[in-house]
């Protein structure tokens, strides 16, 4: 197997972060506390142990504290 399809069989093998949660996660979310804002953008390619993967109905549900910023990165599809 090559690299390339190894490391997407990885991504789609991750699981959403949310405890109690057994969906596919799709979008990753990484916070920036001194500039109190919060990233959220496609999977990335690997784990991170400083973000979060989301699935897309907690992609979708994501709130952050009040006077916070999220930053939706979206990819577009042909």
């Amino acid at each position: 197997m090559s690299e390339g399809v190894a490391r997407l069989t990885a991504m789609r093998d991750r699981l959403c972060s949310k405890v109690g949660c057994a969906r596919e996660a799709m979008s990753t979310l990484t916070y920036d506390y001194g500039d109190q804002m919060a990233a959220l953008g496609p999977l990335g390619p690997a784990g991170d142990p400083h973000a979060h993967d989301l699935c897309a109905i907690h992609a979708d549900r994501l709130s952050v504290p009040k006077g916070w910023v999220v930053v939706r990165h979206e990819t577009l599809r042909a």
